[in-house]
């Protein structure tokens, strides 16, 4: 019997552009402001060879998530971009009603542009808003303000793309608990489908992080607020928490991020991406140069693999409680003694309970999962269940 897309492995596919048209101060992910000219247009060559050269090893998948991601996609000349898109339809057999996101900072798209990747298939849009405030924006060194942002919605909306996630960060330096809730007031009056509300990390080795002492940074008191009054507002407005930071209305929820989260296999291609494909975690060194000159010279041998392990039983144990843990649907009993054969509760129930007694998680009737509050401090609560001293855990969200 011939076989088709739907006997075929589900896949989700991650694309990484590494580029920017500024560096924002906050950022640690792999990204950077081209200096040379035609670098662009190498990298896409090189990603486009890359793209091809998995076309046997997933044959045997129908990939039924794409996310192009960055840095920032739309910073490539828009035929670029669209080079990228249909090498991926061309070599890989997609699912019908395949997930097709692509990342945008408002300054760098207009309807023209937007129609024309509608028809090439992408039918899911991330935009990074941040903050509805100008002065917020140009604390965090947005290269866009507010009425970008609305400029670039309608845009999307008249380009008829149905699907539109919106980026909304709390924590800003002058932000206040009022300002954070009407950003988030002014982004569910324009109803997207999807919204991201995040906290400000101050990562090491960014502009903020060296100028950490002299920020104007709400406190751990206000934060705290900010988040607990956001999901209770998000959630009078119909957006639906389903993971520590996405909300989304019935139906909207992001299956390629849900691959992370439920650690499904996913593929990752361009510098600084990973995988978890085949059973085997691997990453690609974050080095745009080192990338292109390994697929323009196959024969060169440059390694671009900078990791890569088979995930044992153990890691993968609590990877799952990890990431699992940070949705609102917990970890179920059931499915975790089908996935490992194992006991959740005798493994993690007496190391929760003293959270449950707080107020941090609940049980329910099959399994365990995180409160609103939980939700806010899940890292600490997790790194204390979790024995990340003995195993690798990786969370492939950071």
């Amino acid at each position: 019997m011939r076989e088709t897309k739907a006997d075929r492995r589900r896949l989700g596919l991650y694309l990484h552009v590494p580029f920017c048209k500024n560096k924002c101060a906050y950022c640690d992910f792999y990204s950077f402001v081209p200096k040379e000219e035609g670098v662009m247009e190498r990298y896409v060559a090189a990603l486009i060879k890359h793209i091809e050269s998995y076309k046997a090893s997933i044959a045997d998948y129908a990939p039924d998530t794409v996310f192009i991601g960055g840095g920032t996609p739309t910073a490539l000349p828009l035929e670029s971009l669209l080079s990228v898109i249909r090498a991926v339809k061309r070599n890989y057999s997609l699912t019908k009603t395949c997930e097709f996101t692509v990342e945008a900072n408002p300054a760098t798209v207009d309807l023209k542009g937007l129609k024309r990747l509608r028809r090439a298939g992408v039918n899911r849009l991330s935009m990074g808003l941040q903050s509805a405030d100008d002065n917020e924006l140009a604390a965090l060194s947005r290269i866009h303000r507010r009425a970008d942002f609305e400029e670039a919605y309608f845009a999307a909306r008249d380009a008829k793309i149905g699907n539109i996630n919106v980026d909304v960060m709390y924590g800003i330096p002058g932000q206040t608990v009022e300002s954070c809730l009407a950003t988030l007031e002014y982004v569910c009056d324009l109803a997207p489908e999807h919204i991201s509300f995040y906290n400000l990390k101050i990562e090491q080795g960014t502009p903020f992080w060296r100028m950490r002492e002299s920020l104007s940074l709400p406190g751990e008191d206000a934060e705290y607020e900010m988040y607990v009054r956001g999901v209770e507002y998000l959630a009078s407005r119909g957006y639906n928490q389903y993971e520590i930071s996405n909300f989304a209305r019935p139906g909207y929820r992001c299956l390629h991020n849900l691959k992370y989260w439920n650690c499904d296999e996913y593929l990752g291609l361009g510098p600084g991406a990973h995988s978890f494909f085949n059973g085997t975690r691997f990453s690609i060194f974050r080095d745009a140069e080192r990338y292109m000159r390994s697929m323009e010279s196959p024969s060169s041998n440059i390694r671009i693999i900078e990791s890569s392990e088979e995930v044992k039983t153990r890691e993968r144990i609590g990877e799952y409680v990890m990431l699992r843990m940070r949705l609102t649907d917990g970890v179920s009993d059931r499915e975790f003694r089908r996935l490992f054969g194992r006991d959740f509760e005798a493994m993690y129930g007496r190391l929760l309970a003293k959270y449950q007694r707080g107020g941090f998680v609940i049980r329910r009737p099959d399994g365990w999962a995180f409160t609103p509050r939980g939700m806010f401090v899940s890292n600490f609560i997790l790194s204390d269940i979790l024995d990340f001293s003995d195993t690798d855990i990786f969370d492939p969200t950071n």
